[in-house]
């Protein structure tokens, strides 16, 4: 076969907001973060999520990206994905968010570990890690408030 004959795949990159400038929230604290998951956040019971909330220079939310569902005891996070999708919406800086459906909200090692990760790959591509909270329906454990960014 003939190179020449062979397809190639067109690759698509895209991000559609569906909300105007005007009228992105605006978030400053863990709590403004954490009290706008209440818009998007699935359940907290049964299973672990792990969402990034992409922001633009001003701290407005551009969206929240579900990166993965898992089970009961963890979900699978990959630095990569979350880059990529950071990277094709232009956020300045991102948010990490987990449960813990056991409701305990003291970070694993593995938590700490990929948190580690995502700073320092947000690093090279000039997309600040803000902070990233484990959450329940009644309270947060905040990264950068504990010290731990």
């Amino acid at each position: 076969m003939n190179i020449f004959d062979a397809a190639v795949a067109e690759i698509q990159v895209s991000y559609h907001p569906n909300v105007p400038a005007k009228d992105r929230i605006k978030v400053q604290t863990s709590d403004e973060v954490y009290r706008a998951c209440s818009l998007f956040w699935p359940g907290f019971d049964h299973v672990e999520y792990f969402y990034i909330l992409l922001l633009n220079r001003s701290n407005q939310i551009l969206g929240a990206h579900l990166l993965s569902k898992g089970g009961i005891t963890g979900t699978v996070i990959d630095v990569r994905v979350i880059m990529q999708v950071a990277l094709k919406c232009s956020a300045t800086s991102i948010v990490c968010l987990h449960n813990h459906p056991s409701g305990n909200l003291t970070p694993s090692d593995a938590d700490r570990q990929v948190t580690e990760k995502i700073k320092q790959a947000g690093k090279i591509l000039d997309i600040q890690l803000l902070d990233h909270l484990i959450i329940t329906s009644e309270r947060y454990f905040s990264f950068a408030d504990d010290g731990l960014l």
